[in-house]
């Protein structure tokens, strides 16, 4: 699915770099849309952490949505802290002390395995707090291309098949989770959903939620939104005790900031080499995992504009390329790159390896013309994530 719109950030030229810029106006618009969703379907939406954990922006966010969803405790108390609404939490595995943590301050619970779940549902029904527990199932259905993202590859560690359900005691159990999605369409939603109720619609008649997880690129200009509420409705229709929830991560944020990055050096060797002041490694770490190639405002691939250069990152490590891309005009050095869609996923998989400087976070309000950097980092951080 494409997905990336090339727009012109309209930032000031002179923008300290590296930094994350988020658009307020473009977040927004996306809130606004995922709101839509909700109030035609009668969903309720969760912002999935795991992609976008700007808490300064929380107060923005939860106005639209219903709450978070966290992968485990760190990311379930920065929900309770900032955010302030339904804190859902789900983990391949959960330790005594993250049961203690999240105690507290959740509502949901969903468990990877009957294991997990028989270990911890006393602690978790006696409680003082009513706390709703699910499972988290794997419909043994994905349309992921990328391995290292597709939850339902055979043998995979996440969810519990439909076999492990015989014998099983399930009360207590008041939901299903699965996830199974990665930047895709109401239609594949659509296949897993019936693939879904094929193997675990005996069960749902004594639930009262269902998750239906991530990967829904409900913001992407091609994503087909009237299916996805027909596909709501009718499972509803079909189920009408249930509440449905959905937790995408990349669509609160999706086309909504840049990264925004400087020329430090150009260097010759077999061709002409950008070093700049960012880094695939450390700072968009799926250029090299997925592969994935990041897009920049004005460049194109080589062969398509006149002055092609490799981008090459500012850690130590041979490979932190972000890739090949071509320009109107010959890059100088503290020319300003704008590396677009940068605003989740990327931020919260940023590292500090090799001491690199980590971008600052600030904001955009197109409106107002209104830059704010909302933490810069130094020395300080580096060193405190080390003893």
């Amino acid at each position: 699915m494409n997905h990336i719109i090339h727009y012109d950030p309209g930032l000031p030229e002179d923008i300290p770099t590296p930094c994350f810029v988020l658009d307020l106006k473009r977040l927004r618009r996306n809130l606004e849309t995922l709101d839509a969703i909700q109030k035609e379907s009668g969903c309720r939406i969760l912002c999935a952490l795991k992609g976008f954990a700007m808490h300064s922006v929380f107060s923005v966010v939860s106005e639209y949505l219903a709450g978070i969803c966290a992968s485990g405790a760190n990311e379930a108390q920065l929900g309770a802290e900032f955010f302030g609404k339904e804190i859902h939490v789900y983990a391949p595995a959960f330790s005594d002390e993250d049961i203690e943590e999240i105690l507290p301050i959740v509502h949901h619970i969903s468990f990877n395995s009957f294991g997990q779940w028989n270990r911890f549902k006393d602690r978790v029904l006696n409680s003082e707090r009513s706390i709703s527990c699910g499972l988290r199932v794997n419909p043994e259905y994905s349309e992921v291309d990328t391995p290292l993202y597709d939850p339902c590859y055979p043998g995979s560690r996440l969810g519990i098949r439909r076999s492990e359900f015989e014998e099983q005691d399930l009360s207590g159990i008041e939901g299903l989770h699965f996830h199974t999605m990665c930047e895709q369409n109401a239609d594949v939603l659509e296949r897993t959903l019936q693939r879904f109720e094929e193997n675990f619609s005996p069960f749902l008649k004594e639930m009262k939620w269902v998750n239906l997880g991530g990967g829904h690129h409900i913001t992407s200009p091609a994503y087909d939104r009237d299916r996805l509420c027909r596909l709501i409705s009718e499972f509803r229709k079909r189920y009408p005790q249930l509440e449905i929830y959905l937790e995408p991560g990349e669509a609160i944020a999706l086309n909504a900031g840049v990264l925004a990055a400087s020329v430090m050096d150009i260097i010759e060797n077999d061709g002409r080499t950008a070093i700049l002041d960012t880094s695939a490694t450390c700072h968009m770490p799926d250029t090299l995992e997925m592969p994935y190639r990041a897009e920049i405002f004005g460049a194109a691939k080589p062969d398509e504009k006149e002055h092609a250069y490799r981008l090459g990152g500012l850690s130590c490590l041979a490979g932190d390329l972000i890739g090949e891309y071509a320009f109107d005009k010959p890059l100088s050095i503290g020319d300003r790159l704008y590396f677009l869609d940068m605003a989740h996923y990327t931020m919260v998989k940023t590292t500090m390896f090799n001491g690199v400087k980590h971008p600052s976070i600030a904001t955009w309000d197109p409106d107002q013309q209104n830059l704010t950097i909302v933490r810069k980092f130094g020395y300080e951080d580096y060193k405190n994530r080390l003893s």
